[in-house]
């Protein structure tokens, strides 16, 4: 029972961004630094990098709100949602609440500064880019043209360029 709960619990990517991911960093970087004599040698952090953590996050929580709220469904695609969201943060990017997750995985490599955070980071870029796929060809045969014209208005990940 516990161990369906623990994998149900991982299987969300929002629990693993935002929680399992920057715990093994921590973890990982710490053990890294550990002398023989149980001091921490070299463990540095950028505090600046909590800017991204903070922005990421944020962008993630109060995003998916606002789609939740105007486009209705579910909080991930296995509800889609009932309509196009094409206002707000929406007609700047069509995938903000993705793009909050990589902000907030750049966040913890750079406050970190860690080889693992932005190995995670790298790969979870390939990730969304092939979820990302998969949503919009659902998107399109739940919504058609509608969705097309949107797509051909909004960029995917970076307004105006990518």
């Amino acid at each position: 029972m516990i161990a369906i709960a623990v994998r149900r619990w991982l299987k969300s990517t929002s629990n693993r961004t935002f929680v399992v991911y920057p715990v093994c960093v921590v973890a990982f970087e710490l053990a890294l630094h550990r002398t023989t004599r149980g001091t921490w040698n070299g463990f540095a952090m950028a505090p600046w990098g909590i800017v991204f953590l903070v922005w990421g996050y944020l962008q993630y929580r109060l995003v998916g709100r606002y789609r939740l709220r105007l486009g209705g469904g579910g909080p991930g695609v296995a509800v889609p949602p009932e309509r196009i969201v094409a206002q707000g943060p929406y007609r700047y990017v069509r995938n903000p609440m993705y793009l909050g997750h990589l902000i907030y995985m750049l966040g913890f490599t750079l406050t970190f500064q860690s080889w693992l955070g932005l190995g995670l980071l790298a790969f979870h870029v390939v990730w969304f880019q092939r979820r990302v796929l998969e949503d919009e060809a659902q998107l399109q045969r739940l919504f058609g043209d509608p969705y097309r014209v949107y797509m051909a208005q909004v960029k995917r990940w970076i307004p105006g360029i990518l």
